[in-house]
């Protein structure tokens, strides 16, 4: 996991996080903090041990941390978030240990945390699609009738 510590301690991870929770401070809906992006992480890594998928504990953290960390680029430039991820990832990474492999399958991954299509995927992408959904209480939000989110990606039960 020091690869992953590294990502938490890299400037440039830690320069956006806090425009993130600045930039959130008075967001009605999810935010997207280090509690959410820890969340998705235990939550992929206990559906990975569940399932018997072998992914490396390191990538699936280091994938949960990421993911949405272009939000920041979302709100000041108008960036989809997914794609911004994947852009401060590859700065981030490279920087933090990984190897050219990991950061493409991490990339993959971000890119395509948003899509449905993953919903059933066994790797990576289909992890961290749905540890991002399950982390999220809808059941108990109260701004939950003016959400965004389409009926099939909001969360209504406690799930394994």
């Amino acid at each position: 996991m020091d690869r992953v510590n590294r990502i938490l301690n890299n400037n440039t991870y830690k320069t956006n996080l806090d425009s993130l929770k600045e930039l959130e401070k008075n967001r009605t809906f999810c935010r997207h903090g280090l509690e959410h992006l820890l969340d998705v992480a235990r939550l992929a890594y206990i559906e990975n041990l569940e399932k018997g998928l072998g992914i490396d504990k390191s990538i699936i953290y280091a994938t949960a941390l990421l993911h949405d960390l272009g939000r920041v680029l979302e709100y000041k430039e108008n960036l989809p978030h997914d794609k911004a991820s994947v852009l401060l990832a590859k700065k981030i990474l490279p920087e933090c240990g990984f190897s050219e492999d990991d950061i493409k399958l991490i990339c993959m991954a971000i890119g395509e945390h948003k899509n449905i299509k993953e919903l059933e995927d066994k790797g990576l992408c289909g992890l961290i699609y749905r540890a991002d959904k399950k982390s999220r209480n809808c059941f108990s939000c109260n701004a939950i009738a003016d959400c965004k989110w389409s009926k099939e990606k909001k969360n209504y039960t406690i799930e394994s």
